[in-house]
């Protein structure tokens, strides 16, 4: 999937709301009705709720049935549909139920976008919106950032990409200043992939990298692949393709094919990434068969964008293995599927691929012709001003956060000084006399009381920094005894033993006994050299933490005991004292030691970032899991240690596990 066009469709499933029918949790909802039960089912449901609606019942359980027969309708019936939603409309307006007259217009613009209806389908929205405004319900807030968001995709879906951004960063805003429960997740990742659009690398990635610490934070596991999966796409846009893989092996410790079976957007969308990502490693045999898992899904269910992708790609790849005559069968096919729903990014992509095909195999007027075909598409389908005007309205949007948080932090800081002020006058002559009479004695016990504590703590630092320093110290030296000490020693006895063998007239039996002494010699000295590498890796004092932590990684894949993926990001911009980093890798030491004993895992992630104040550092495993409450009465050593040197480098740790789910531990150090 070449020029990130894996933006337009991920969108399509990365934010979901909940409601009582799933189809209308998909982003943008072009296939949904796919994803119905059968007519017969549907006329059911819809004979109940018409049963339903003859009875008497409250006003605003009225106005949520007909929307609900409104929405059942659009299987059966998309006539009946229609009407349905202008009889629920009516209703909810003549009894001012503003709440259900929003949700009656979000649905129905489901109905107008499955019809590439998309400016009635705005202005369904838009009406979605005032309702919300107008009503008093728990819930509208959420509502109304969720109906920017479809706004935002509906924008989208008409290639108007400036307006989308910006209704994208309004949904944000709302769930941001109303600190809405979960949503983020989904918004952030729409954002990295209409920036993707618009070729804005550098904010695909930081948005998704948004997307990763939102799911992080207190996201589902779905969100943890979601977010994974979006930057895996973001790295593999800009040709970042071992950070891509290492993104898409951390998507798949989250992902589970079971669980999205009837989820046809997450099918395609990892499918058609893990394309790319083989694709740009040069394993092409890998990404044709994702290709091929993706075009069967969209065949199953006759969906026009993941054929015309999936084709095209598939094209790509044939070329590439210098197959013209399937890449011209491709790429026709996916072309036509392109043009029947006018996915202008497809044709830009599929014109060009097919000029290649018929230049090289001599049919230049075909060439030709493809050839100006790509160009006119191309010249329409993103200009300068989308990326100018992308970075202006995310401008705007925090140059208004921050405008609001300084409003509200202006009205509670008078709010406060009123009741101060009152409080204060009515106090002071009762307390005058008292304040005066103790402000020396407080002040004095305050001070000696905050020299104690500096003290304590100072003691405590020094402690722990002293046998850390002595640990590393001890360390040292005893690897350095080994290796040059015992370690030459060794060598030397080798080197006589060598020498009297030249001199030596020996049986055959006896020769047999030399040699396996001279064996057993050797394997002492890898042992020794392997023990003495342990207490102090040569990597770390000569090349620094980032390259020692990539040999204990490979050392750990090539035991075979675990299979480590390892990445740092931005590591190599900061700068970081030897003391420090040898604190940093015992702990990683440690966690991955840990792993290896208790946790019967198979795969483990290693993630070391720069952050703000500090170092992060991210270790993940897909083990067995445990209770974290353990760790708080555990008396082992191993993990009093991480704690102690976490402690020393004044940081904090997170630790979340489930049984059955694995572990991750994140870590944040002031460095």
């Amino acid at each position: 999937m070449d020029n990130g066009k894996a933006q337009s469709f991920i969108c399509r499933m990365a934010d979901k709301e909940v409601y009582y029918c799933m189809k209308k949790e998909l982003c943008c909802c072009l296939f949904f009705l796919l994803l119905l039960s059968s007519a017969r089912t549907q006329q059911r449901l819809v004979d109940s709720l018409t049963k339903e609606l003859q009875q008497s019942m409250p006003d605003s359980n009225r106005a949520t049935s007909m929307m609900r027969l409104a929405v059942d309708y659009e299987a059966v019936d998309t006539a009946k549909a229609y009407q349905a939603y202008r009889e629920a409309i009516k209703f909810a307006s003549e009894k001012k139920l503003y709440y259900q007259l929003g949700r009656v217009y979000q649905n129905q613009s489901f109905l107008f976008n499955s019809a590439a209806n998309y400016e009635q389908a705005l202005a369904s929205l838009d009406h979605a919106i005032e309702n919300y405004k107008k009503s008093g319900h728990p819930k509208a807030k959420l509502w109304e950032a969720n109906a920017y968001n479809d706004k935002a995709n509906s924008l989208k879906a008409k290639n108007e990409f400036q307006q989308a951004i910006e209704y994208y960063l309004k949904s944000i805003s709302v769930i941001e200043e109303h600190k809405l429960p979960g949503g983020l997740v989904g918004k952030y990742t729409n954002l990295s992939t209409v920036f993707g659009d618009i070729n804005e690398d550098d904010k695909q990635t930081e948005y998704a990298h948004k997307a990763v610490t939102a799911a992080k934070n207190g996201g589902s596991r779905q969100d943890r692949f979601m977010a994974y999966f979006i930057l895996a796409n973001a790295y593999s846009k800009q040709d970042s393709n071992r950070s891509a893989k290492m993104a898409l092996d951390s998507s798949k410790i989250h992902f589970a094919e079971e669980d999205n079976v009837d989820n046809i957007d997450i099918l395609l969308s990892y499918h058609l990434v893990s394309a790319q990502v083989f694709k740009k490693l040069a394993q092409l045999d890998s990404a044709l068969y994702f290709l091929q898992k993706a075009y069967d899904i969209s065949k199953a269910y006759n969906y026009s964008y993941g054929k015309a992708e999936s084709e095209l790609q598939m094209g790509a790849i044939t070329i590439m293995k210098k197959n013209y005559v399937a890449a011209e069968k491709y790429l026709l096919s996916g072309i036509k599927e392109a043009e029947s729903v006018n996915y202008y990014g497809m044709l830009n992509d599929g014109y060009k691929y097919l000029s290649d095909v018929y230049a090289v195999t001599g049919r230049y007027k075909e060439a030709y012709e493809y050839f100006q075909k790509h160009k006119q598409v191309n010249d329409s389908v993103v200009n300068m001003e989308s990326k100018k005007y992308g970075k202006e309205l995310e401008k705007k949007y925090e140059t208004a956060k921050k405008d609001a948080q300084l409003l509200v932090q202006h009205s509670e800081i008078e709010r406060k000084s009123k009741l101060n002020y009152i409080l204060i006058t009515g106090a002071v002559m009762l307390l005058a006399i008292s304040l005066l009479l103790h402000r020396n004695y407080r002040q004095k016990q305050k001070l000696q009381q905050q020299r104690i504590n500096e003290l304590e703590t100072e003691k405590q630092l020094t402690a722990v920094e002293a046998v850390l320093k002595g640990e590393e110290q001890e360390r040292t030296r005893l690897s350095k005894d080994l290796h040059d000490g015992l370690g030459g020693m060794l060598s030397g006895i080798k080197y006589s033993f060598q020498t009297m063998k030249g001199n030596l007239v020996m049986t055959s039996e006896n020769a047999q006994v030399f040699e396996r002494s001279m064996d057993m010699l050797d394997s002492s000295i890898k042992e020794m050299r392997r023990v003495a590498h342990n207490m102090m890796p040569e990597a770390l004092v000569k090349f620094g933490l980032d390259i020692a932590l990539q040999d204990f990684c490979q050392g750990i894949n090539q035991s075979g005991a675990l299979q480590v993926n390892y990445q740092s990001i931005g590591i190599d911009k900061v700068d970081i004292e030897q003391t420090t980093a040898i604190t940093i890798y015992r702990i990683v030491q440690e966690l991955i030691n840990n792993t290896m004993k208790h946790a019967s895992a198979k795969t483990a992630i290693i993630q070391l970032s720069a952050i703000d104040n500090g170092i992060g550092i991210t270790v993940e495993d897909d083990g067995k899991g445990f209770n974290p409450a353990i760790l708080e009465r555990s008396g082992g050593m191993g993990w009093s240690n991480i704690r102690s040197r976490i402690e020393y480098l004044k940081g904090k740790v997170d630790v979340q596990s489930e049984r059955g789910k694995g572990a991750s531990v994140h870590i944040e150090l002031n460095v």
